[in-house]
């Protein structure tokens, strides 16, 4: 059954499916419909998964998802990086799965698919299409977002779009340093445009991951070179802890597996170009 990803993203209760599929190039969108799943199951135990890891081992899987005790909580599962390869164990299970649910997670998914084919056209599943967001969905996105503060006029809600383009990603982290930085909720422009400067934060960050990393001589550099601006303190510090928040995360999940599979299920995702760097850091950090 197909389903409209901007009415589930509004309603997430409107999946009355127990297996789901949401495939498209939409990150963004993704990760919040997976935030959305999670708030809406708070007692549940959220259980995540790579394909690779399931096809691996399908019996481990299997025993995972039958085996339900009466005294354990709800669970729900996530299944990442989901294709093709995986459609047989869908068809093994599909029938099978009552008190659970399965949600799958693939990028781009032709028409040709078979598990595509199958969710969208199956009565007992259902299938999201996460198709990039345009600038009228992201105006809107910033508006119901930035609800309640003053000064979010057509000229801020385009520098906000400015700074992260169409991608939604970004998009959510340009409105957490708005939230952050305007805690009174009066956005005012001036301070907006230096918020949002891409070569000052980027700045910033380069030189927190050097910090992180323990390399004093370029943390020392970037200390002479960076500006440090007293008014974006907290600012500063969210981004640190935000980080920190990640390594520690990682170091937790690379207990049961090893540490570039614990990586790839912190979400959301690390930037493929920060990934080396965060490997290193997630190596030289302790809980």
């Amino acid at each position: 059954m197909i389903y409209k990803s901007y009415l589930i993203e509004e309603n997430i209760n409107l999946i009355n499916k127990n297996l789901f599929l949401f495939y498209g190039e939409n990150l963004g969108l993704k990760e919040e419909l997976k935030k959305n799943i999670k708030f809406e199951n708070k007692n549940a135990e959220i259980i995540n998964f790579i394909q690779d890891d399931v096809l691996k081992n399908e019996e481990a899987f299997f025993s995972e998802i039958f085996n339900v005790s009466l005294f354990q909580s709800e669970k729900i599962y996530f299944i990442n990086e989901a294709n093709d390869k995986i459609f047989n164990i869908v068809e093994k299970i599909e029938n099978k799965i009552n008190d659970i649910k399965i949600f799958f997670f693939s990028e781009v998914l032709d028409k040709r698919s078979k598990l595509r084919n199958h969710f969208e056209k199956s009565k007992n599943s259902g299938a999201a299409a996460c198709y990039p967001d345009n600038e009228i969905s992201i105006r809107k996105k910033i508006q119901q977002k930035l609800k309640g503060f003053e000064g979010l006029s057509a000229e801020n809600i385009n520098i906000i779009i400015n700074s992260c383009g169409l991608d939604r990603v970004k998009l959510n982290n340009e409105i957490y340093k708005v939230i952050t930085y305007f805690s009174d909720k009066k956005i005012k422009s001036d301070k907006l445009e230096l918020l949002l400067d891409l070569k000052i934060n980027d700045d910033f960050n380069l030189l927190k991951d050097e910090a992180l990393n323990g390399n004093k001589l370029k943390t020392n550099k970037l200390l002479s070179d960076t500006i440090i601006e007293t008014e974006k303190n907290v600012l500063y510090l969210n981004i640190i802890n935000q980080r920190l928040n990640k390594l520690a995360e990682v170091i937790k999940i690379s207990k049961n597996t090893n540490l570039e599979n614990a990586i790839s299920l912190i979400k959301p995702p690390v930037f493929w170009k920060d990934k080396p760097l965060f490997i290193s850091q997630s190596k030289k950090w302790s809980s």
